[in-house]
């Protein structure tokens, strides 16, 4: 039997149960289409998900009825070498009053809720249902292929939410070809941990949480890991980029290892235990990777179109992909009323997304992974930064120099940095950020 609805929205993560959730909102028929037992089953997360606006329009106080980890009230920056570590720790009293600016959140559960809080809107979730193909009728999409029995599903317009790899936005020829120096690949270890020790381990009380990236622990690679508290694990990602990665020679599980047996590491995560092995690419280009948006009966969001800020500082890619998400239901909505799913009224969408903060913000630091392909951040800062801190702190009963001097005198001896690096680095800096 042929299966219709009024939209099809392929990929269960936060970008399609947003959209779907919005949709179902406003009446339309809306089929949810998830490849996993469940959504949430095959996504890979170990971040932060940050305050989303746009969710609380729905949710006024979701953070007392979503499944959230913890919310995030520390970050730190952590300089280290085999030998010794630097961090810069922030902590704000109003990163610990709600609504809190950040979260930990474990995908499987995130994911599941808000595909669930489409369902009760009115979304039809069908699990077990990878979408293979587009339905094209006089050049317009009209449904999809699945490989389920009876798998032809049909609708005017579709919605990409696939995820970084995005097949269809492929088959449409709108996704640009995969550049490896505008890719990352992330690489996840999950470690069970009782909530006391993380609470005595990190300082933290309540459900108070942590984020720790770390800088020059990549052996080389362009790359950082990021710690991440849960309410009872934690969430350890190593994110690389996958040209210098590929030219290392150097496998990601072995720098994975290879920080683990660090021992500073091994002296805060004792007492783990692995829970989980993972890996996920991550669209690193930002604003040169977006794709085009729409197409007749067509649109594209979230990951499939790069909506992820990596500009060394944040990380955000769950809260770009939800708003656009919304973004694409609320133009499905205006085409149902309007009768109209052709590209020229789809376009609607873009024009949302231009106008929207993930647009601006991909656009603003659109320069910034270039700065991510420094290879002295990776390779001599960090080892530079800490040989500096141990000459500064160590007593030798000998007279200081000052700071100057001293900077000078390091660049000379060291050999691994010189006052034109730090010029080249710095004015990189200041045009990404």
């Amino acid at each position: 039997m042929k299966r219709s609805f009024e939209a099809i929205v392929v990929g269960a993560g936060p970008a399609g149960s947003a959209a779907a959730l919005v949709m179902a909102k406003a009446g339309v028929d809306v089929a949810l289409l998830e490849r996993g037992n469940f959504p949430g089953e095959k996504n890979m997360f170990g971040g932060m998900l940050h305050k989303m606006p746009s969710l609380e329009e729905h949710f006024p106080e979701y953070w007392n009825q979503a499944p959230l980890e913890r919310h995030v009230n520390k970050k730190a920056t952590i300089f280290m070498t085999d030998d010794a570590y630097f961090n810069a720790t922030m902590e704000w009293d109003a990163f610990d009053k709600p609504p809190y600016n950040g979260y930990t959140v474990f995908r499987p559960r995130w994911d599941n809720w808000l595909a669930q809080e489409a369902v009760k809107a009115g979304a039809t979730l069908i699990n077990r249902c990878t979408v293979e193909d587009l339905i094209l009728k006089n050049g317009k999409v009209v449904g999809v292929k699945t490989l389920r029995d009876n798998g032809e599903i049909y609708a005017p317009v579709v919605v990409s939410a696939e995820g970084v790899l995005s097949f269809l936005a492929d088959k449409m020829g709108m996704r640009k070809k995969f550049n490896p120096a505008k890719m990352a690949v992330g690489c996840k270890c999950l470690l069970d941990m009782p909530k006391q020790m993380i609470d005595d381990r990190f300082g933290l009380v309540r459900d108070q949480g942590v984020a720790y990236e770390y800088v020059g622990v990549s052996m080389g690679v362009r790359g950082g890991v990021a710690l991440y508290t849960n309410r009872d694990s934690v969430s350890v990602n190593m994110v690389c980029h996958i040209g210098s990665l590929g030219k290392s020679g150097i496998t990601l599980y072995d720098m994975m290892n290879n920080f683990l047996e660090q021992p500073q590491m091994k002296k805060l995560l004792n007492g783990g235990k692995l829970a989980e092995y993972s890996a996920h690419a991550i669209p690193e280009g930002g604003y040169e990777m977006i794709p085009k948006l729409v197409a007749d009966g067509f649109l594209i969001t979230g990951d499939a179109a790069a909506f992820c800020n990596a500009t060394g500082i944040n990380l955000e890619g769950i809260n770009m992909a939800t708003h656009s998400g919304i973004l694409a239901a609320k133009t499905v909505i205006a085409a149902k009323q309007n009768k109209d799913y052709s590209k020229g009224s789809l376009d609607l969408y873009r024009k949302l997304i231009e106008d929207s903060y993930v647009y601006k913000d991909l656009k603003t630091f659109k320069r910034a992974p270039g700065l991510l392909h420094d290879d002295r951040i990776f390779q001599k800062y960090p080892d530079f930064a800490l040989d500096m801190l141990k000459k500064i702190y160590h007593i030798t009963g000998e007279p200081k120099q000052n700071m100057t001097m001293l900077v000078l005198k390091h660049m000379l001896t060291n050999g691994k940095v010189s006052v034109m690096d730090l010029v080249s680095t710095v004015w990189t800096a200041w045009r990404a950020l």
